[in-house]
């Protein structure tokens, strides 16, 4: 074990505690090193990149995280799960406290972690909107295909179909195209009219990325306008009815990504008590910090915009944890990455008839086999909870409770509430020290 993080009977501690192991938690992790930080650096993937560099880092980062993983002041929890928290209390020398639970072969290992800083890089989550035939076998997110993908997953001539809104859907057809499946179809929601304006309004870099990414998808029909108006097939998918306008037609596939967008990640910021925008990112100041002293958000669980918007939040992140001046640089980069978020939004925006796919048999909550039927004779979550068990299951209502609160007009996020376990855990990691 790294000597450079204290360790008591009780707990490891450190000066900062990074959870995220994806672009803003790397950017974050490398100054706070350079400045003689101790770091204990926790994610749940057994490797750093996170979503978007789950297949590798760039070489220039890659380099930076290989030296910094030798580091003596870094202390990595990787394969960690957090299940609960601890805010810090008051008074010099307090901490914020983790539980984690790591998991190991067929065992697991409960240890908890404490620091007078945490910086959450939390990352964020597909976005799901229930239509008929979403939960069948070869249905899936189009970020989950790709990560699938990425680790092996074999698709090799099976025919893929990617639907639903924005440029996740073209990133993960060429993941799957590079595998070796037939793309049959790219669908965008998003009219020709929205697609045109967010082109005109890309800078260079972003426009340059664009060309390159059109140029390996050459030959895939890319349709705008277009939807997935149901899945259907026996046991596993077999075909997806397509709304095109005023057309339907139906196209056989094997395997259908869709993505709707992505959701911050927050859980854990509201177990702590950080105050969330009325979009439910995590709410900072221009520092990165939370309404939380000694608390720190970076990335897309500050809102949803990209890795470039992940790396600068991430570098001003740690340079308010080391109490520096902003430069006078940093805060244009962000500026910049939020008008593309920005600019990502308002031209993705999801239309109206997807809100109306689902029926009254179209399960919503896929833990506990709920309709959206069963759901409508209550008035919040709190009630349809109690009497369906609707977001009690595996996933405690992180994919049902954004649906309930797009399609029923519940606010989910509030009206849940969290207490531990965050994840699913071992009683006996409550009762260990």
């Amino acid at each position: 074990m790294n000597t450079a993080v204290q360790t008591s009977s009780a707990r490891q501690v450190a000066d900062v505690i990074i959870i995220g192991a994806g672009p803003a938690g790397i950017a974050a992790l490398l100054p706070l090193l350079d400045a003689g930080r101790r770091v204990i650096w926790v994610d749940q993937s057994t490797r750093a990149g996170g979503q978007i560099w789950r297949a590798g880092l760039p070489k220039n980062w890659q380099r930076q995280l290989d030296d910094a993983l030798r580091h003596p002041l870094l202390q990595t929890r990787f394969g960690c799960t957090v299940i609960a928290a601890e805010p810090r209390g008051q008074g010099p020398g307090a901490l914020h406290s983790l539980r984690l639970q790591t998991h190991a072969g067929t065992g697991s290992q409960a240890l908890r972690v404490a620091a007078p800083q945490l910086l959450l890089a939390l990352g964020g989550r597909e976005r799901h909107l229930p239509f008929p035939g979403w939960t069948l076998p070869g249905v899936m997110g189009a970020g989950g295909l790709q990560a699938l993908v990425k680790q092996g997953w074999p698709i090799a001539g099976q025919r893929v179909v990617l639907a639903g809104s924005g440029p996740l859907l073209l990133a993960a057809a060429d993941t799957v195209r590079q595998a070796g499946a037939q793309v049959l179809l790219i669908a965008e929601q998003a009219s020709r009219g929205q697609l045109l304006r967010f082109a005109a309004g890309l800078n260079a870099g972003k426009a340059k990325q664009a060309v390159s990414l059109a140029w390996r998808l050459r030959g895939i029909p890319y349709r705008a306008g277009t939807w997935v108006q149901a899945a259907t097939g026996q046991d596993r998918l077999q075909s997806v009815q397509l709304n095109q306008g005023q057309s339907r037609k139906e196209l056989a596939c094997d395997a259908l990504g869709i993505g709707f967008g992505l959701l911050p990640n927050t859980e854990l910021a509201q177990l702590l008590g950080c105050q969330l925008r009325p979009d439910g990112a995590i709410a900072v100041d221009e520092g990165m910090g939370s309404s939380i002293p000694g608390i720190y958000a970076a990335g897309e669980c500050t809102g949803i915009g990209g890795v470039d918007k992940s790396l600068v939040e991430g570098a001003l992140a740690a340079q308010s944890l080391l109490a520096q001046t902003t430069p006078t640089a940093t805060a244009p980069a962000r500026q910049r990455a939020l008008r593309f978020a920005r600019h990502l939004a308002e031209h993705f925006a999801l239309r109206p008839e997807l809100l109306r796919l689902a029926d009254a048999q179209t399960l919503v909550c896929r833990c506990e086999d709920i309709r959206l039927g069963d759901l409508k004779a209550y008035s919040d979550w709190r009630d349809a909870k109690l009497q369906t068990r609707c977001g009690m299951g595996a996933c405690q209502g992180r994919i049902c409770g954004p649906i309930t609160e797009t399609l029923l007009g519940w606010p989910a996020q509030q009206a849940r509430g969290l207490r531990a376990p965050l994840q699913p855990g071992r009683l006996g990691a409550f009762a260990e020290d």
